[in-house]
C-alpha cells in the first residue's frame, strides 16, 4: 500500500499499512488495480474517438469508476471487484468496435492487455503486485506531476458524474478524461505534464459549469435561507454527501409520512434551493463536517443516508442505521441501488419509522445559506458601491475541505480576526470551522456569505470574474484573497482550475500535498506564488498591510 492522495496521509508522506481514512491495504490495492484498468479503457476509448467510435455508456462508467477511487467514497472490496471486471469487459467490447472501424490501439501498454483474476482474492493479489504509485514514473518530479493530474482527474470525474446525473454532459469533458488517463501511462516531458495539469483545471471549469446548470436548472437558483440547527419532535432521516437528486427523491418519498429530513455536512446548502426548500418536512441541519460523523451520528435518532463521498467507518452504535447509495460503499452496510434515474428509499424510510426519532424540541440557533452567484450578483451594485465608498475594504474567500488534522483551527481564527470592514465568502465543508459565527453585516449585506458546496466553486469563480469586470481589472487586481483548506481530490482539481485562470497568491493549508515534490512546488511558486498558511495574524498583516 502506498497512498498519499489526501491531506491527512500518514506522517505527511504516505499511508503504507492502513489509510488514515480507514482504507485497508486490500482496498488500496483494488483502487490501484481499477485505476490501471481504467487507463486501459481510456487508451481504447481515445483511439475510438479518432475513428468516430464514441460510447456514452463507456464515458459515464469511466467517470463513475474514477470517482469511486476518490477519498472516502468506496471501502467495499466486493464493489471494486464488480467495477474492475466491468471495466475490462467494456474495454474489450470497445476494442472490437474500434478495430472494426480501422482504429489503431497501442497494444504495447500493459493496461490494454490487463487480464483480471477471476476471484476477489486474486484481484487483491494483483493489486498488491502492481505497485501502482511508485511505478507511475521513475523520475520523482514527473511522477509528482502525473499524480497531480490523476488526482485532479478524480475530482473532475466526480463533478462530471454529479452533472451527468442531472442530465448535463459534454463529450469534450469525457474526451479529456480519457486523454489524461491514457497519457499518464507512458513517458511525458515535464512541460507537457504541466500543460496537462493546467488543462485538467480548465476542463474542470466546464464540468462545474455543467453541474451548476444541472443544479440550478432543476432546483432553481439558491436564495438566502435561514436553516435551523436544532430539531423538532418526530421521526427523522439524516442525509449527508453532496447529491441533490437523491435528496429530492427522498423528500418526495417521505412527504406526508411524518418524517423530518435533516442535512449533514455539505448538504447544508441544499436548504437554499427553491425546489427543495418547498417541502415542509425538510427541517434543518444536524452536525458539522464529515470528519465529526463518528461523534455526531450516534446522537441522531433516525436513519442516515450517505449519497456521495465523505463516509467514515460507521461505529457499531449507529452502523445498523446507515444506508449508502450511488458510488458510496462500506462492507456490510445496506446499499440503495438505482436505475433509470430513480431510486426506492423505502428501506431507509422503514428504518426511520421504526426508530424513536427526536422526542423534544431544541433551538440551537440558525445559519444563513443561499449566497450563490445569482444572489450575490443580484446585489452587485450595492457591493461595488460599498467598495468604492470604502465601506468594504477587502474580500476573503475562506473555504475548502475540512479535516481532522491539527492546525485547522487556523481557519476559525482567521474568520474571527478578519476586520469588520471585510467580507468573507465561504464554501465547502471548510465553512464548519466558523459557519455559526455571528459576524454582522456591511450595509445590510451579511459579512459571511455561504456560496455553497465544494461543488459550487463555479459560483465563486463567476462572482470574482463579475467583480473584476465591474472594476475593469483582472481577478488578481481585486481586493480579494483566497485562503483555502484542502483534504481530497475535488480540492486538488479546484486548485488546478484556479491556476488555469491565472489566479495567484493563494494561501493553502493546513499542509501542502505530500505528492508535490520540492521542484514541482517551486514551479507553482514561480508561476502562481502559491504559499502555505502561517498564522492568521501574520497572513492578515501580509494581505492587508
Amino acid at each position: 500500500m502506498f497512498c498519499n492522495q489526501c491531506e491527512q496521509t500518514a506522517k505527511g508522506v504516505a499511508c503504507t499499512k492502513i489509510g488514515v481514512c480507514g482504507k485497508k491495504d486490500e482496498v488500496a490495492g483494488l483502487e490501484d488495480l481499477l485505476t490501471h484498468a481504467v487507463q486501459g479503457l481510456s487508451i481504447v476509448a481515445q483511439a475510438g474517438r479518432k475513428v468516430g467510435v464514441v460510447d456514452n455508456a463507456v464515458d459515464r462508467f469511466t467517470c463513475e469508476a474514477i470517482f469511486s477511487c476518490l477519498t472516502n467514497v468506496d471501502f467495499d472490496p466486493a464493489r471494486f471487484e464488480t467495477l474492475i471486471q466491468k471495466t475490462v469487459k467494456l474495454r474489450d467490447e470497445l476494442k472490437t468496435k474500434v478495430e472494426a472501424a480501422g482504429g489503431m490501439i497501442d497494444t504495447a501498454a500493459a493496461a490494454v492487455s490487463f487480464a483480471p483474476a477471476g476471484s476477489l482474492a486474486g484481484l487483491e493479489e494483483q493489486g498488491k503486485a502492481l505497485n501502482f504509485m511508485p511505478n507511475l514514473d521513475a523520475n520523482e518530479d514527473l511522477r509528482s506531476l502525473k499524480q497531480i493530474i490523476m488526482y485532479g482527474v478524480r475530482g473532475l470525474a466526480a463533478y462530471t458524474d454529479h452533472a451527468a446525473i442531472l442530465g448535463q454532459e459534454d463529450d469534450a469533458v469525457y474526451a479529456f478524461v480519457h486523454e489524461a488517463m491514457a497519457a499518464i501511462t507512458g513517458p511525458m516531458e515535464l512541460n507537457d505534464l504541466v500543460g496537462m495539469a493546467l488543462k485538467t483545471g480548465e476542463v474542470n471549469i466546464r464540468a462545474m459549469e455543467l453541474l451548476d446548470a444541472g443544479n440550478t436548472g432543476t432546483y432553481g437558483h439558491p436564495v438566502p435561507t435561514e436553516v435551523p440547527l436544532g430539531h423538532v419532535p418526530g421521526n427523522c432521516i439524516l442525509v449527508t454527501g453532496h447529491d441533490l437528486k437523491d435528496l429530492d427523491m427522498l423528500l418526495q418519498q417521505t412527504e406526508g409520512k411524518g418524517i423530518n429530513i435533516y442535512t449533514h455536512g455539505e448538504m447544508l446548502p441544499c436548504h437554499g434551493y427553491p425546489e427543495l426548500k418547498k417541502y415542509s418536512h425538510f427541517y434543518g441541519h444536524f452536525g458539522t463536517a464529515w470528519q465529526n460523523q463518528q461523534k455526531e451520528m450516534p446522537e441522531f435518532p433516525g436513519a442516515i443516508l450517505f449519497t456521495t463521498n465523505c463516509i467514515q467507518k460507521p461505529a457499531e452504535s449507529y452502523k445498523g442505521n446507515v444506508f449508502t447509495t450511488g458510488l458510496v460503499g462500506w462492507p456490510d452496510v445496506a446499499h440503495v441501488e438505482g436505475g433509470n434515474g430513480t431510486k426506492d428509499f423505502s428501506q431507509v424510510i422503514e428504518k426511520a419509522m421504526a426508530m424513536d426519532g427526536f422526542t423534544d424540541e431544541v433551538d440551537t440557533g440558525k445559519v444563513m445559506v443561499g449566497f450563490a452567484r445569482n444572489t450575490v450578483l443580484g446585489v452587485a451594485d450595492k457591493v461595488i458601491g460599498a467598495v468604492k465608498s470604502k465601506a468594504i475594504r477587502h474580500f476573503f474567500l475562506v473555504g475548502g475541505c475540512d479535516g481532522a488534522k491539527p492546525g485547522r483551527n487556523y481557519y476559525t481564527e482567521m474568520a474571527e480576526k478578519i476586520p469588520t470592514d471585510c467580507m468573507i465568502l465561504t464554501l465547502a465543508c471548510g465553512k464548519f470551522r466558523f459557519f455559526d459565527k455571528q459576524l454582522g453585516d456591511i450595509g445590510g449585506i451579511p459579512r459571511l456569505l455561504d456560496v455553497g458546496q465544494c461543488n459550487d466553486a463555479y459560483s465563486a469563480v463567476k462572482i470574482a470574474m463579475a467583480l473584476a469586470g465591474a472594476f475593469e481589472c483582472g481577478v488578481n487586481d481585486l481586493p480579494l484573497s483566497l485562503v483555502l483548506s484542502w483534504y481530497e481530490q475535488k480540492a486538488v482539481v479546484i486548485l488546478l482550475s484556479l491556476f488555469s485562470l491565472g489566479i495567484k497568491d493563494i494561501r493553502l493549508g493546513p499542509s501542502l500535498p505530500a505528492f508535490v515534490t520540492p521542484n514541482v512546488l517551486n514551479v507553482l511558486v514561480e508561476n502562481f506564488n502559491i504559499m502555505p498558511i502561517t498564522t492568521p495574524d501574520e497572513d492578515l498583516k501580509a494581505i492587508l498591510g
